[in-house]
């Protein structure tokens, strides 16, 4: 087991492993997250047990999918050699699993239903045929668990000693996580700290497709370990500005999804240039497509040289996942006698 500093402060975030990661992951959670292991000690979750709430069926899948996403965490720049950095598999954690049960306790089914992420995420399961699991339902609560087990233990802690980098959509599940921590606390006695949400800068990205957000389930991501010929040709058959027929028509770079991209990854005086080219009719489609793959393929060149070199060393992988989600589970075990015995429910 790795030697352990341990930091006054703790971040804690994580993702489903349910296949490669994307552009949207890299912009809305893997930056985000880099800064905290020079501040915090960083737990980043591998949440294979919410994965598979919507793929029970693919198990397979998710094994794959695990080691997709640590090779996807590592290329990206975490450091699980540091002695702060943290990879955790959420199913190896048994005291995380009790921890739930326990949370399901204090948890009204009114208010998972009234989830607005929980809603939205039901409709597009039923449109796609998928029968719905209690799992599914229940997760805002188990991922309740999930940040609460690594909660610094009262009093000498406050909510800013727990911070969690998410996307907009997980808010709702905080809220939620922090009515839980308070309900607990007022009946039990002082056991978790609230956390604090912190959301990104930059807006969610839309798909290639220019309808939805990213995402591995619609097909219309650009991976991270995406070669830089399957970077172009996805980039190629994007959709533009619908108006614009031929390279000297006037285009409108704030309807173009292709400019959104160039937008989140170009700096305000590089983005405003282009908008005028687009607009006076200088800039065509098709070469706007090739300068915004060069930009993607320059980004993400050194992304893919870290994955190749850990793609070639999978124990060293394992290993730090075994290390990772030893360290958690330290965590989580005094988590749960400070529980049992705030319940007084530790018998012997």
């Amino acid at each position: 087991m790795k030697k352990v500093e341990k930091p006054e402060k703790i971040m804690f975030s994580g993702i489903r492993p349910t296949g490669p990661l994307h552009l949207g992951h890299l912009i809305g959670a893997l930056k985000l997250w880099l800064p905290f292991q020079k501040t915090h000690e960083c737990f980043f979750f591998l949440a294979d047990i919410q994965g598979l709430t919507t793929h029970f069926n693919e198990s397979e899948r998710i094994r794959k999918s695990l080691m997709e996403v640590a090779l996807d965490f590592l290329s990206a720049g975490l450091n699980p050699e540091l002695p702060n950095v943290h990879f955790v598999v959420q199913s190896m954690i048994e005291e995380r699993a009790a921890l739930y049960e326990i949370l399901q306790l204090i948890t009204n089914l009114a208010e998972l239903e009234r989830n607005p992420t929980i809603k939205d995420e039901l409709k597009q399961l039923k449109d796609r045929g998928q029968s719905i699991n209690f799992g599914f339902i229940g997760y805002p609560c188990s991922q309740a668990a999930d940040i609460l087990f690594v909660s610094p233990l009262p009093p000498h802690h406050k909510e800013d000693d727990l911070v969690i980098p998410v996307g907009e959509d997980q808010k709702p599940h905080l809220e939620l996580t922090n009515d839980l921590a308070r309900r607990f606390n007022q009946q039990f006695g002082n056991v978790f700290i609230t956390c604090r949400y912190l959301a990104g800068e930059t807006p969610r990205l839309i798909g290639t497709d220019g309808q939805a957000k990213m995402s591995k389930s619609l097909g219309n991501a650009i991976q991270l370990k995406d070669s830089s010929e399957n970077v172009l040709e996805k980039v190629m058959k994007m959709f533009t500005d619908p108006t614009k027929q031929r390279k000297g028509d006037p285009g409108h770079p704030k309807e173009c999804p292709v400019y959104k991209y160039f937008q989140t990854f170009l700096t305000d005086v590089d983005q405003n240039e282009r908008a005028t080219k687009c607009s006076s009719g200088k800039l065509g489609c098709v070469e706007c497509k090739r300068e915004l793959s060069i930009v993607l393929n320059e980004m993400l060149e050194p992304i893919r040289i870290r994955r190749s070199i850990f793609e070639k060393e999978p124990e060293k992988v394992l290993q730090f996942l075994r290390e990772g989600t030893e360290v958690a589970r330290e965590r989580a075990k005094k988590t749960m006698a400070a529980v049992r015995n705030a319940m007084r429910i530790d018998y012997y």
